[in-house]
């Protein structure tokens, strides 16, 4: 009777036995560790989402609007991967494209 007094107030065995059941309704309603953890917390703190308390989202850029002196042709883009704007840096340099930036 002691031994089975012990066996009933052992906090592992009764963790193991809840991890058991848990892992038991989880594979009863398909749900994995990954989305049981999503639900229980939907908004994780971002301190702790990557090494370094960094949160891995970016700063949205900044749009850029450039006005060619001739043509008056109008590119608006936050970044350097526009077909038109990658042509006037082609046909012109780079350093005299950026001096056509407008805001």
């Amino acid at each position: 009777m002691k031994q089975l007094d012990t066996l009933k107030n052992d906090k592992e065995l009764s963790e193991m036995e809840f991890e058991e059941k848990l892992r038991a309704l989880m594979a009863e309603y398909g749900v994995n560790l990954r989305s049981l953890i999503s639900m229980l917390d939907p908004q994780p703190s971002t301190s702790a989402a990557l090494p370094g308390g960094r949160t891995g989202a970016r700063k949205e850029r900044q749009l850029k609007v450039y006005r060619h002196p001739e043509s008056g042709e109008v590119v608006e883009t936050k970044g350097g991967n526009n077909k038109v704007f990658k042509v006037w840096k082609a046909e012109h340099g780079s350093d005299v494209v950026e001096g056509w930036l407008q805001r």
